[in-house]
């Protein structure tokens, strides 16, 4: 049975990204990491699936489920939903079998995101960071400098020495203090974070960026079954 949500707060994310956070009105609310919801604006016959970007501990605690909406140019994310503060939206879920494991037996995990697929990868692995004893990586692509979601939360992460962070940018004219990576993600942003072949690989973002870091991937000794992936676009 979906639940019918109001918006709490919208945030800016990116020029073409949304952080949308659905008040839960004090319900529960259980999910496993990586899972998805489908929403629509209340009463609408159409919705769309997201990733809920926050660790199911988030949820609990901040009574909230959080959303990154891809938007156009016009800050609308389609004719599915509209973003605005306490307009109701219709809630279908959770679902989804990208999600992190209950009790992994690895000590190293490493996120690889592309775009707007960081969503489910925070969730993933803001779990991951309670865990005690954790090597945890990122490998994020986007756009621009400007496409980055969640930038200043990974660089704070990083400088604590909580997770080793690696980034790309695709487009790569036109900004000139970019002092990252450039162009797709390769062997010299993924071997640094492959410790050993056990680490647990999680892959989110356009089928592109899945298959050739899934290749690279195994070319650096990790074997197929270690490295979980979801595809979208």
């Amino acid at each position: 049975m979906p639940l019918t949500l109001s918006i709490l707060e919208i945030l800016p994310a990116t020029p073409r990204a949304r952080i949308v956070r659905l008040d839960l009105g004090g319900r529960a609310f259980a999910y496993e990491a990586g899972q998805a919801v489908y929403v629509g604006a209340h009463g609408s016959a159409t919705s769309k699936p997201y990733s809920i970007a926050a660790a199911p501990e988030d949820t609990r605690r901040d009574g909230w489920i959080e959303l990154l909406v891809g938007v156009d140019e016009r800050g609308v994310p389609g004719p599915h939903l509209t973003l605005q503060p306490a307009a109701l939206v219709d809630v279908d879920g959770p679902m989804g079998s990208f999600t992190f494991p209950a009790d992994p037996a690895e000590r190293r995990f490493l996120f690889i995101a592309g775009g707007t697929g960081i969503a489910p990868l925070r969730a993933m692995l803001r779990h991951a960071l309670a865990m005690p004893h954790r090597e945890i990586g990122l490998v994020y692509s986007a756009r621009t400098p400007d496409d980055f979601a969640y930038e200043a939360e990974w660089r704070a992460l990083a400088r604590e020495g909580r997770i080793d962070l690696r980034q790309t940018i695709t487009r790569t004219g036109g900004d000139v203090s970019w002092k990252g990576g450039r162009g797709r993600i390769g062997r010299a942003e993924l071997q640094p974070l492959v410790h050993d072949p056990a680490t647990l690989c999680f892959i989110c973002g356009p089928q592109t960026l899945v298959d050739e870091t899934t290749k690279l991937l195994q070319e650096l000794g990790v074997a197929r079954g270690q490295i979980r992936i979801e595809e979208w676009g």
